[in-house]
Parts: structure tokens; sequence; C-alpha cells
């Protein structure tokens, strides 16, 4: 009995010392983020359009005491942002162009991060008779045969570059004044369509949260799959930082939070978690 008190004893005076010794050491990657102070992310408007970032960076900010900057811009923006050094991490949805940004020594630590659909969307009355269509190409055939308005982003961002494969698809080269090039992002281009009485493609969380009077024309359509991936610049001078917010969006922790972000406000979540290291 004497022996077993003594290593109780014993075992609660470890307990106490390294309790201490952690108060006085807290976690070093922990301290180094927070030296680091800030952080710049460059992302698409819609991660910024639907709310993601509003509902997700400040747990982040919290959790690592630093600041993420965000820069909302096209996805050929923010890659360039990351190629120019402009940027410490970059999330965007364009997997070719991400894909290229890696193998051009730009970039490394890639994850697929989360997923959701782009929509043809265009007015209540339908007037190029596109409603239900099960191709998204064949869809813009026909607007391009009833020069019905279509609205482009026109900006080099992931919706863009998806759209622009579409009409390649298609084998048609849109041009004419039912076509205009927009140079908005994407929040900014779903209002224009909609008070021009015009077509669109647009990534679901946007439209799900800005939701205007356009109505979603295609369905099930695999070549409207949205992923969206995230990078670490190589040669980003906060490297601890960067490295910890990769791993917020990809962790348990994250991709709860992705999985239920909108479902109180809209009944669905906005967004997919699919986290895998490429």
């Amino acid at each position: 009995m004497k022996r077993m008190i003594s290593i109780m004893i014993t075992l609660a005076m470890l307990l106490v010392m390294s309790t201490s010794a952690l108060a006085a050491n807290p976690n070093p990657i922990f301290e180094k983020v927070k030296q680091e102070k800030e952080i710049i992310l460059a992302t698409t408007t819609s991660t910024q359009d639907s709310g993601l970032l509003d509902y997700m960076l400040p747990e982040f900010e919290k959790r690592y005491q630093v600041k993420v900057k965000v820069v909302a811009v096209g996805t050929g923006q923010a890659i360039q942002l990351g190629k120019d050094g402009n940027a410490d991490v970059i999330l965007v949805h364009a997997r070719k162009a991400e894909d290229e940004f890696v193998a051009g020594g730009y970039g490394f630590k890639a994850f697929d991060v989360m997923y959701n659909k782009f929509y043809l969307v265009g007015p209540e009355d339908d007037p190029a008779g596109i409603r239900n269509m099960p191709s998204a190409k064949d869809a813009l055939k026909k607007i391009a045969e009833q020069q019905a308005k279509f609205i482009s982003r026109g900006d080099d961002s992931g919706t863009h570059k998806k759209e622009k494969s579409l009409w390649e698809a298609a084998g048609i080269k849109p041009e004419g004044d039912w076509y205009v090039s927009a140079g908005q992002g994407m929040g900014a281009t779903l209002n224009m369509a909609d008070e021009m009485d015009a077509y669109t493609i647009v990534d679901e969380a946007t439209y799900l949260a800005v939701k205007n009077g356009l109505v979603n024309m295609v369905y099930e359509d695999k070549e409207l799959f949205n992923p969206y991936g995230i990078i670490q610049v190589k040669g980003t001078d906060k490297p601890y930082t960067a490295n910890e917010l990769i791993w917020f969006f990809t962790s348990p922790w994250g991709q709860k939070m992705i999985s239920q972000f909108g479902i109180e406000k809209y009944g669905k979540n906005l967004f997919e978690p699919d986290a895998r290291r490429r």
C-alpha cells in the first residue's frame, strides 16, 4: 500500500512538472506563426462572395493570433499573384492551371480541399429554350444559335476558364452583340446577367448566396464539376503560417466547418469537403 501511494505521488509530481513545462514552453509552431503576424491568401471571388472565408478565417485567426489578408480575384489573377511572390497561399478552382503552377516550380503542398458544381443559369422565361437540357455544351450551342444574351466573367477566373472550355467543346467561338464580357467578379457578373435577362455560368456557392432571379437550367452534367485546391507558394517568407493555413482547411476541423457551411441559411451545404494530398 505504501508503495502504491508513493507511485501515485510520483505520478502526480510528474504531471505537475510537465504541465509547468508546457506553460513555460508553449507550442513552438504556434509561437513561430504568431511571429509571422500576417499572411496573404490569394483566392477566387467565389470563396469570398459565398461568405465561406468570413465564416472560416476568424476561427483560424483566433487560434493562431495571426491576420489573414484576403485578396479575392479571379483564379488566373490569384495564380499570377503567387507566381509574382505577392501571396503566400492560393485557394483557387482551375485544376489544370493549378497543376501547371506546381509543375512550374511556383508552389508545393498542393491539396484538394472541396468541390461543388457550376450552374448554367438564365432568366425564368428562358428565351433560348435550354431548360433541363442534360448537356451544358449543347445548351451553349442553342444560346449561340438563338443569339440569346450571355454574360461572361471575361476575367480569366476559374469560372471563365470553365466557360471557355465548354464553348470550345461545343465548337463555338462566341462573339457578337449577344455575348458580353463583364470583366467582373462572380457576384457582380451574376447580378449583371439578372439585370439584362441573360444567361451566365456561375459556381453553385455564389448562386445560392446571391440568389437573384436567375434559374439553373442544366443539371447533372459531369462537365460542370467544380473542384477547389489550396497550394503553398514556394519561397514564401511565412512558411509556418502557410503550412498551418493549409492544414486548417484540410484538417478534420476545417473539413467539418466546410461541410456545415450554408446548411442553416440555405438548407444545404455550399461546398462538399474533399481534402487529399495531390
